[in-house]
């Protein structure tokens, strides 16, 4: 987390469960923040810093994940009602929402199923169709003896676990079981078009050049079927587009956010 964003940790209560979450803070106007799997709330700090003070982003550990209580399901139904659960408690009114790979879909599947609840949606890296693939879970490293031992066992992927990494009394190891997260992601599998097409809010698309999991062809489709409604920007970056292009990431979700709701002749914007 960046030395420079002090964020306040709280929790909310829901169906017996602890989810906890991340306040970066500020007067600004709320950006509810989603991660994707091997993640989890603290790694949206350098978005926080990014975006203050026009906005305060509060990120969500998701079931199963930082902090938050491990839970017995991981289906689509769970994770928005966790999202409901958690905007309702921090009573905050309608909100914008921004959420990366299985935090997009989230985010685009209760922007709509709650269109009232929901102003501007920024969804990085997630198509609207997904087959995902649990192979590279299951190679995990269930376990290491020092944290620097743990980041030379994943080698090159290393930094964008880093911020799960976790110590426990067998040693070092992850913030999220990886038993949960295949569970996870072959609920994540599937056919969304519904959810995508069903939202009325503006929505920016955000891809990675390098993505392996957005092809260049389905985002296009996806705006396509939004037209009007929806913009994509394309990076340079791989799968995690605010982790490897930060700073541009930043910028286009800031201009996205502060032009949301004014009407565009341009359906799609080059990054």
């Amino acid at each position: 987390m960046s030395p420079r964003v002090r964020a306040v940790r709280e929790f909310v209560v829901t169906e017996g469960r602890r989810l906890s979450f991340l306040d970066f803070g500020g007067e600004g106007s709320p950006l509810l923040a989603l991660h994707g799997h091997y993640n989890e709330s603290s790694v949206f700090a350098p978005l926080a810093e990014a975006l203050r003070p026009r906005w305060r982003v509060i990120a969500l550990d998701q079931r199963g994940h930082g902090r938050s209580d491990r839970a017995p399901t991981y289906e689509r139904d769970d994770y928005i009602a966790d999202l409901a659960a958690f905007h309702r408690h921090l009573r905050v009114g309608p909100a914008a929402v921004l959420g990366h790979s299985l935090g997009g879909v989230n985010a685009y599947q209760y922007a709509a199923r709650h269109p009232g609840l929901v102003t501007a949606l920024v969804v990085e890296d997630i198509g609207a169709v997904l087959d995902v693939d649990s192979a590279f879970t299951t190679r995990l490293p269930r376990a290491a003896s020092s944290r620097e031992a743990l980041a030379s066992a994943l080698g090159p992927i290393a930094p964008y676990l880093e911020g799960s990494f976790h110590r426990s009394s067998d040693g070092w190891g992850f913030s999220f079981d990886i038993g949960d997260t295949v569970r996870s992601q072959k609920a994540l599998s599937g056919d969304h078009w519904a959810d995508w097409t069903a939202v009325a809010c503006p929505t920016l698309l955000v891809r990675g050049t390098r993505s392996d999991e957005l092809s260049s062809e389905h985002a296009r489709a996806m705006i396509a079927a939004r037209a009007g409604s929806a913009r994509l920007v394309e990076l340079p970056a791989g799968h995690v587009v605010h982790h490897d292009a930060p700073d541009q990431f930043a910028a286009v979700v800031r201009s996205f956010l502060a032009a949301a709701g004014r009407p565009s002749d341009d359906a799609s914007l080059s990054g």
